[in-house]
């Protein structure tokens, strides 16, 4: 079970599980965690992360859910092969880009100069071509 590289921002105004299902979303998708990759236990991540063990567990049924985990009784959680991914809709494409440009005009807001923004993104955009 490789470590998880999950942390909690408590000072965010995301809840703790929304944290922990994006989190674990992103590992899978960045193929940081593979399919057959077993979870922590729900209560060992949830004494790692100092939260309540049904925070973690509605996380992973989430996750399940969404078609990430596969959760079997007294044996845990494991990341599943998810198949093909489905196409995006053109709604989809149009709320990333509200998303995104929320996302920015917010750190924008904040200091963050146009140059870092654009940095950022041709990097982020970088390693997303290698996957």
């Amino acid at each position: 079970m490789p470590p998880l590289q999950i942390q909690l921002d408590v000072s965010s105004e995301v809840p703790a599980g929304r944290q922990i299902v994006d989190q674990l979303r992103m590992l899978v998708m960045d193929r940081v965690l593979h399919p057959g990759d077993q979870l922590a236990p729900v209560r060992q991540l949830a004494l790692d992360l100092g939260i309540h063990f049904n925070t973690v567990a509605e996380a992973y049924r989430t996750l399940a859910q969404e078609g990430f985990l596969e959760i079997v009784h007294g044996r845990g959680a494991r990341v599943v092969e998810r198949g093909s991914i489905p196409a995006a809709t053109p709604e989809v494409a149009q709320d990333f880009r509200r998303r995104l440009r929320e996302l920015v005009a917010g750190v924008r807001s904040q200091g963050l100069s146009t140059a870092k923004v654009a940095g950022e993104l041709r990097g982020l955009a970088a390693s997303l071509e290698k996957l």
